[in-house]
């Protein structure tokens, strides 16, 4: 079966300076027996980047939101797992990481200027538009 985590964390809330308290989201996958093995796996990973990388130091909580299972990947139509909205414009630039390693972080820098998105200074393309 095939496992994705979805996960919220909170780390130094503790702070009294906002800048410096973070927040965020990710979501983790593996191939397992069951969700238990799932989730063991996600634990282990966890407590890796906790003792390699910087994603996580300080006073840290990490909450799991869901877990999906699947028994196969879909070949012929893509299937919407996250979809999140919020109201009120970003008011916060925030990072984001694909697929970290202990090697490389893969972290980028998201912002918004004049309603427009921006990635590490530069502004996003445009996939698709509904009018």
């Amino acid at each position: 079966m095939y496992f994705i985590g979805n996960f919220q964390y909170l780390t130094d809330q503790q702070n009294e300076n906002e800048a410096d308290r973070r927040h965020g989201g990710f979501s983790m996958m593996i191939q397992a027996d069951s969700a238990d093995e799932a989730l063991n796996h996600f634990r282990q990973r966890l407590i890796a980047f906790r003792e390699t990388s910087t994603f996580f130091e300080g006073h840290c909580t990490i909450f799991i939101t869901q877990i999906l299972e699947f028994d196969h990947v879909p070949r012929d139509e893509a299937i919407l797992l996250n979809f999140k909205s919020f109201m009120g414009d970003p008011l916060l630039p925030h990072i984001a990481c694909v697929v970290p390693t202990e090697q490389s972080d893969a972290c980028t820098i998201h912002e918004w200027q004049n309603n427009q998105p921006l990635t590490e200074g530069h502004q996003d393309s445009l996939f698709i538009e509904f009018v």
